[in-house]
């Protein structure tokens, strides 16, 4: 990966080599400002999150990337299904209900490769990417970000200085924390435990690369299933944080077969498969960031707050987040203003389309069966399957709004009824 000479310095730092820093790095390199990417891990490196939306489409469009991950070996998803508690598979919503073009469909990526493709597509255009770099602290002159202090990849502690700081450090997220912005979301206090599995069942034809969504027994949680290339498939439980570890539950094998257990559709679809991985965990992972700019910097995708996993709108979030803020530093650069409020111009946009797709959350959550809200309100399925394709960033979704609050009301009227 070619550096430009380190005397020269860059107009804007990007921290982070993830989809959000490596999405804004591109776009701003592309415009011909300088532009440097710090990563703390060198080579290839594991995240979860590894199912996109289709409207990731017109960022990769814009990225260069497109034509590489069509050609890859990546497997295609058409759709999203959910499974209820007693097994009963939904109709797969496809993503081409809506719209015919190549953008309704998208791929499940292996994170290691798909992230290494990304930071050296950020290289090809122009970006200095230099792996193996801590940024130990933001710097700051009164309340403008300034620069950065890193340790190298050789152990030497040096500062770099930059008109604007890109934080895409993820949820260790340095100026957040820092700045004390973090506001973790009460109604989502999760957990999920996760692995892999080689051999398990998949579906065929378009439904091979679906992502599942199977509830468990009570509705208490509910398991992701996403099939990868190389016969692999990425299995996880996500529920409650205080029920995932309630007391007497602590080893993360033990927690995740007992919910399979209580999983009959997760149960049949891995049996006849092999876990080639250890499990993998994360908790209380709902937040937002109170501000996503000020005077020189700016947060990007989990940097500045992550929703949930249920609708995979994780890389789908920082893709847009990273596109977003580029468009708005380099108009900054040309009218020469890099305020907080011209960094932060994208925000109100980004957090309504973000707020959309947290009613869908919500509703999933409230026990919500999709299947019998289109059933009766059958108008909304073209504003349900735009928030799964993650096209958030119009008015009309918002059609769903008072059926949903009204289908929400009927249900909890229904359950008041029955218990009483």
């Amino acid at each position: 990966m070619v550096a430009f000479p380190s005397a020269v310095n860059p107009q804007v730092l990007v921290l982070g080599g993830g989809p959000a820093g490596s999405t804004a790095a591109t776009l701003l390199a592309q415009q011909g400002i300088r532009t440097r990417l710090l990563e703390r891990e060198v080579g290839p490196r594991f995240h979860i999150g590894e199912s996109l939306m289709p409207d990731t489409y017109w960022t990769f469009r814009r990225l260069g990337v497109l034509e590489q991950l069509k050609a890859g070996p990546c497997v295609k998803k058409y759709s999203v299904q959910f499974v209820n508690e007693s097994g009963k598979e939904s109709q797969p919503f496809y993503f081409f209900e809506n719209n015919p073009h190549e953008c309704s469909m998208t791929w499940q990526v292996v994170r290691s490769e798909f992230d290494q493709m990304m930071l050296e597509n950020a290289a090809r255009h122009g970006v200095d990417v230099r792996q193996g770099v801590r940024v130990l602290d933001v710097l700051f002159e009164g309340d403008r970000a300034v620069g950065v202090k890193v340790q190298t990849a050789e152990g030497k502690q040096e500062i770099y200085h930059a008109d604007v700081i890109v934080d895409a450090t993820g949820q260790s997220s340095l100026i957040s924390n820092r700045l004390k912005l973090r506001q973790p979301d009460p109604f989502l206090r999760k957990a999920s435990i996760w692995s892999y599995f080689e051999g398990a069942h998949r579906e065929e034809g378009l439904d091979e690369g679906a992502t599942l969504v199977l509830a468990t027994q009570g509705k208490r949680g509910w398991f992701w299933y996403i099939p990868q290339h190389n016969n692999i498939v990425s299995v996880g439980v996500v529920s409650d944080l205080d029920y995932l570890y309630q007391p007497g539950r602590s080893d993360h094998a033990a927690i995740f077969q007992a919910e399979v257990e209580r999983c009959p559709a997760v149960k049949r679809r891995i049996e006849k498969g092999k876990r080639v991985t250890g499990f993998y965990a994360t908790r209380d992972f709902s937040y937002r960031s109170s501000r996503l700019a000020g005077d020189g910097w700016v947060l990007v995708g989990d940097a500045f707050g992550f929703l949930d996993p249920i609708y995979s709108s994780g890389v789908f979030l920082a893709l847009k987040s990273g596109e977003m803020a580029a468009d708005c530093i380099v108009e900054g650069f040309r009218n020469n203003d890099l305020s907080a409020a011209q960094l932060g111009k994208w925000g109100p946009t980004f957090t309504l389309g973000m707020d959309r797709m947290k009613r869908l959350v919500y509703a999933f959550y409230e026990g919500v069966s999709f299947g019998q809200f289109l059933r009766k309100y059958p108008h909304c399925k073209r504003a349900v399957i735009d928030l799964l394709i993650g096209d958030v960033f119009k008015d009309s979704v918002d059609v769903i709004i008072e059926p949903l609050q009204q289908f929400i009301a009927e249900m909890k009227q229904m359950k008041s009824v029955a218990v009483s």
